[in-house]
């Protein structure tokens, strides 16, 4: 089993085997899927069978009390928090979140204006669950004294949710927030005083990452690529309906995903709950299934020359961006992120804002190398210049 990085060597794999293949772990399977038809045939019009996510006593039932939403299981429980997060962070009620998105992107422009050399946001604690040996042999919950930093953590986790939370109800008059919308809701969607912390934090915590992340492989594609990003500063000045702007950004996240799909990070593990065939392979029940974003990323059969970045294969013949097209960017099926329609305007506003603001390119004292990335859940660069 690779102990670090595995999406690019689950890719080499994928290459040798095919676009399916198992491994085993003690008396745990491992499925990865490493191409695209197969993650749209079994993850997504079969996800209903992989809405459920393996057990997890060290993320979940220790530090998180059971309440992190990413890896939440199957069930009533996630059914509930689902419409939650649904009635708040759907498509029609994006547009309230955009004052707050714009000014945040006009300050982060400014910033970097102020200070270009950090340019790159901070990383934060990545769940990497494959560390701790309780998630293996379950028996070790039972130890005295063996998950008690998580517990520890898990305490200052819940102090620094509840009071962000207080800080949003006493501003909810002049202020429009997810965290606003479960506090004035709490009730209809019986939603106990602990889990209004969780869910408004890890909401945040996961979509701060990921756009923080994106942001970053953004910025270092337009300072690689300045062909491609005069094109689309060409179009930021004509003022068009900037289709340029949305394949940019795409093929920002199809080249470098932000999250590359790896065996010890929860957010991207799904477990099969019935015995399934595709073609002529069988996925059993009780089976830990990996979308391996890396490899899915790179199929050259989807998107040719797979290693160049190029925003143009989103585009058709008519110049509007594919609506046949997609890359799984924010997860698979029933365990896609709630919050991608914000999170992915988020990456739209900072892509259009940033490239109209400057004019990026890298320096020849200072090559980037563009596969220097944290092994976390959300990647993040190695840090890197430009002017």
């Amino acid at each position: 089993m690779p102990k670090s990085y595995a999406p690019f060597q689950f890719t080499k794999w994928t290459e040798q085997c095919g676009p399916i293949f198992s491994l085993k772990q003690g008396h745990r399977i491992f499925v990865i899927i490493g191409r695209h038809q197969a993650a749209v045939d079994i993850m997504e019009k079969d996800g209903a069978n992989l809405a459920d996510r393996p057990r997890s006593i060290a993320v979940q039932e220790t530090l998180s009390d059971g309440l992190r939403i990413v890896v939440e299981g199957s069930g009533e429980g996630l059914r509930q928090l689902h419409r939650v997060l649904h009635a708040g962070l759907q498509s029609k009620v994006m547009e309230t979140y955009e004052p707050i998105q714009t000014r945040n992107v006009k300050n982060l422009v400014l910033d970097i204006l102020n200070d270009p050399k950090n340019h790159q946001g901070h990383a934060m604690r990545a769940m990497k669950p494959g560390a701790y040996l309780v998630d293996m042999y379950p028996i070790l919950h039972f130890v005295p004294g063996y998950l008690s930093q998580l517990k520890a953590w898990h305490q200052e986790e819940l102090v620094f949710f509840n009071g962000q939370l207080d800080m949003v109800q006493r501003q909810m008059v002049c202020h429009t927030y997810f965290a606003r919308f479960i506090l004035e809701h709490q009730k209809q969607y019986q939603l106990e005083d602990k889990e209004l912390g969780y869910i408004a934090g890890g909401m945040f915590g996961a979509g701060s990452d990921m756009t923080a992340s994106a942001i970053t492989i953004m910025m270092m594609a337009a300072t690689i690529y300045t062909d491609t990003q005069a094109h689309v500063q060409e179009e930021l000045d004509n003022v068009k309906m900037l289709p340029q702007v949305t394949a940019f950004m795409l093929e920002s996240l199809r080249w470098r995903p932000v999250s590359l799909g790896g065996m010890y990070h929860l957010s991207f593990v799904h477990r099969m709950t019935k015995d399934i065939i595709w073609k002529n392979y069988l996925i059993l029940a009780g089976a830990t299934v990996i979308g391996n974003h890396w490899a899915i990323a790179n199929n050259p059969e989807v998107f040719p020359d797979p290693h160049r970045f190029n925003p143009q294969c989103w585009i058709d013949n008519a110049g509007r961006v594919h609506d046949d097209l997609r890359f799984f960017t924010f997860g698979f099926g029933c365990q896609v992120c709630p919050s991608r329609h914000v999170a992915k305007w988020s990456v739209f506003i900072n892509t259009a804002l940033i490239l109209w603001a400057f004019h990026l390119s890298e320096n020849p004292a200072a090559k980037i190398d563009t596969l220097a990335f944290s092994d976390t859940a959300n990647i993040h660069a190695a840090l890197f210049m430009n002017f």
